[in-house]
């Protein structure tokens, strides 16, 4: 059988961010809360011409070309910050990247695991059909009600990855470990706008499936925990990940020193202390964080993934990065993405926070704002208006 894999990966964020030590300053408390009691430092705001969709073709227009999006046969969409009861998101993004009609698009919802099914589903779609090529994005808006603990752990941003036969970054092992289980540690019904979330809980399920997930693992594969160089968790903060890892090489029994096992993990956690948290694209661009900032040649290296969404489901599978991975990264465009981005005061982040957001069927034509490729340009007649910028 072909190796099945990650191909090519991108990922894109707002152009408006909000340093958490000004929200700490106006809620008169220590940065040092943010900064290193949950290890972020931004979080990025969308503007009001953005959202998942927008974000989600910005994301994977760098990917292809007319020529190469012709072997697209699927385009598999996965957030939790939907637009729309009936219709995928994803219809909306394969206008605006000019993929082929028969491209199959559906959109997948399981709290921020969703974009790990996709990518399973997605090998498994190659696997029977070697010649073909499946897109899949992962877009999001993690938000919060104000003066919450869930404040400073809100962001944005979409992750766009290319699953092929023969991959240039990453071969997918088919081995996986699962764990499900119904739970209420966080969910957003229909009538909200923002997540409920009980954080204490949350975080005792997110490693209670971490080791439920790994112990599944190990008997469906051969891989063991000295096989992994290093490591990429879901990252809703990143002090997340280093509690998590820290839990695993426990549960493993790791003779690693605390400075070996923090250094298996620190170059996934970069960007995401920048952004914030973007549920279902978290954990993959985390792995582009890994690949673009690690000091050294991950080339043959097997990476451990952990996926969790709350609720619950969550997963481990690895892979091995291939050789040359180097040459197919946008690592440039990213880091200027960051740096291009602009602050913003306290005042500006509420306005940003308040997006318009039509209820009763209102019109609302939206001034141009981001600096992102493509922008949600009005929404009228119950319909949303997306054209490139």
């Amino acid at each position: 059988m072909l190796p099945v894999g990650i191909d090519k990966i991108s990922f894109y964020t707002s152009n408006y961010y909000l340093d958490l030590r000004t929200l700490a300053c106006t809620q008169g408390t220590d940065p040092e809360k943010y900064y290193v009691g949950i290890g972020q430092e931004k979080m990025g705001m969308p503007a009001h011409d953005e959202d998942v969709v927008t974000m989600a073709a910005s994301a994977a227009s760098p990917l292809f070309d007319d020529e190469q999006s012709k072997t697209i046969s699927t385009l598999l969409f996965a957030t939790e910050s939907g637009i729309d009861q009936s219709k995928s998101a994803g219809i909306y993004v394969h206008r605006l990247l000019g993929l082929n009609a028969n491209c199959r698009v559906v959109e997948l919802k399981q709290a921020c695991y969703s974009a790990t099914a996709a990518v399973q589903m997605a090998c498994a779609l190659v696997a029977r059909q070697p010649e073909t090529t499946v897109l899949v994005i992962a877009s999001d808006v993690a938000k919060y009600e104000l003066d919450t603990p869930g404040e400073a752990t809100q962001g944005c941003g979409a992750v766009a990855m290319l699953i092929k036969a023969n991959p240039r970054i990453l071969e997918i092992d088919p081995q996986v470990g699962n764990h499900t289980e119904d739970v209420m540690d966080f969910w957003r019904p229909n009538y909200l706008k923002t997540a409920i979330v009980d954080g204490k809980y949350s975080t005792k399920i997110y490693l209670k499936s971490l080791k439920k997930a790994w112990e599944n693992f190990t008997l469906a594969s051969d891989v063991s925990f000295t096989d992994l160089s290093h490591f990429c968790y879901h990252l809703p903060f990143s002090r997340m990940a280093q509690k998590a890892h820290k839990h695993l090489s426990r549960v493993n029994k790791s003779s690693l020193e605390p400075e070996q096992i923090e250094a298996q993990i620190e170059g996934s956690l970069l960007y995401n202390k920048l952004i914030g948290n973007s549920y279902a694209a978290a954990l993959f661009i985390g792995f582009t964080s890994l690949i673009e900032n690690s000091n050294s040649d991950l080339g043959g290296k097997k990476i451990g993934f952990f996926s969790y969404g709350s609720g619950c489901v969550a997963e481990f599978f690895s892979g091995t990065v291939v050789p040359g991975y180097q040459q197919q990264l946008f690592k440039e465009q990213h880091q200027n993405m960051l740096e291009c981005r602009e602050e913003v005061d306290y005042e500006q982040y509420i306005t940003l926070y308040n997006a318009p957001d039509p209820q009763n069927g209102e019109s609302v034509i939206i001034d141009v704002d981001t600096t992102g490729k493509f922008r949600l340009a009005a929404i009228a007649n119950h319909k949303r208006e997306y054209v490139e910028r």
